[in-house]
């Protein structure tokens, strides 16, 4: 029986359980390859992945990829599974030679590239497409685009996940739920800055017992600090640092009433909506396709992007209608089980042998 074979530029710690989920499934008919440093370095392998370790060689100032110790897999009966990413020159090889070979090759990421669907670069993912026996997209709505693209190719939907139906929870205790929380990558386009600039402006508006929760690391984080420092606001702006463990997360969302995106909406979206939190989300940003998940008026708030003014009238505005969003949270939770589970995205490639 054939193996599924999966070749990565990193593991990332959010995606462990995705990887177990499929282990634990086809056992020894799985095999994962990856690198270590993705093209952003503050995306990096999670060491305790189980994963053959190949290395990533990154050419004029991290723009492209190249990636050694694979190339025995290329000739190999497998279902191989790569990155659909033009940038990574080892991946074309890849296409290009199983395509005339006949072999069983899939491409999985984004349909479109962060410009949409109409960027004009898009014909160099058409073409990796098009090489690829089928196509795995993170929404349906990226599904339904590509499918309409192109009718005659096998395309799948596997939703963008974190945990697993069972570790999707709601604390019953809403008296508890007093913060708002960000968990993202400390970086310029997350905005973190203009959220934490925003919460010291309206700080005497909000509720004295909520602080303002930040989780991440990146680049940002220092200069952070410092405003934080500078506003002496310590002891109402928490900056933790990344966190991945389950057990921790699961603890800073039960005492979180509102999660925010000051920036665009990545995968922290689905793992708000897992714990049963809502988000306020900066509404026009090159979102990333999770934003798909994001309702208004049933698990997100949108607020005018960049208007530190909006953003504190928000929530100010969901502080006020506690008994609507308390109510809310088991749908939000169920929304999420029933659409992005860990189980859900495993199955779409258990399913590719």
């Amino acid at each position: 029986m054939k193996k599924l074979i999966m070749i990565h530029t990193v593991t990332p710690d959010y995606r462990a359980v995705f990887y177990k989920g499929i282990q634990d499934s086809l056992k020894d008919r799985f095999k994962l390859y990856s690198g270590e440093l993705y093209f952003e370095p503050t995306i990096v392998s999670d060491k305790k992945i189980e994963k053959e370790r190949v290395k990533n060689i990154f050419l004029f100032h991290r723009k492209f990829l190249f990636q050694k110790g694979i190339w025995h897999l290329l000739f190999k009966n497998d279902v191989i599974v790569l990155e659909l990413n033009p940038r990574i020159i080892s991946n074309w090889i890849f296409l290009l030679v199983r395509y005339f070979l006949n072999k069983e090759t899939y491409s999985w990421g984004h349909a479109w590239g962060r410009k949409g669907i109409n960027n004009k670069t898009d014909f160099l993912r058409n073409f990796m497409r098009n090489l690829s026996d089928g196509v795995i997209v993170y929404t349906s709505k990226q599904k339904s685009e590509l499918q309409d693209k192109m009718p005659q190719k096998k395309v799948f939907a596997a939703p963008n996940s974190l945990f697993s139906c069972s570790k999707m929870v709601l604390s019953e205790d809403s008296n508890i739920r007093k913060n708002i929380i960000s968990v993202c990558r400390l970086i310029p386009s997350k905005k973190i800055v203009f959220l934490v600039e925003s919460f010291i402006r309206g700080i005497e508006k909000l509720p004295k017992e909520t602080n303002l929760i930040i989780v991440g690391d990146g680049d940002e984080k220092e200069k952070i600090k410092k405003i934080i420092n500078n506003h002496n606001v310590g002891n109402r702006i928490k900056l933790l640092g990344h966190i991945s463990d389950y057990n921790q997360l699961k603890e800073l969302y039960s005492k979180a009433y509102f999660s925010v995106s000051s920036g665009y909406v990545g995968l922290s979206v689905t793992q708000s909506f897992g714990f049963g939190v809502p988000m306020l989300i900066s509404k026009e940003e090159n979102h990333s396709p999770e934003i798909e998940a994001a309702i208004a008026g049933k698990n997100a708030v949108f607020f005018k992007t960049d208007c530190g003014d909006d953003f504190i009238k928000k929530t100010i505005q969901v502080f006020a209608e506690k008994d609507y969003w308390n109510k809310e949270r088991k749908n939000i939770v169920e929304f999420c089980k029933k659409n992005y589970s860990s189980e859900a995205m495993a199955k779409v490639f258990i399913e590719l042998v």
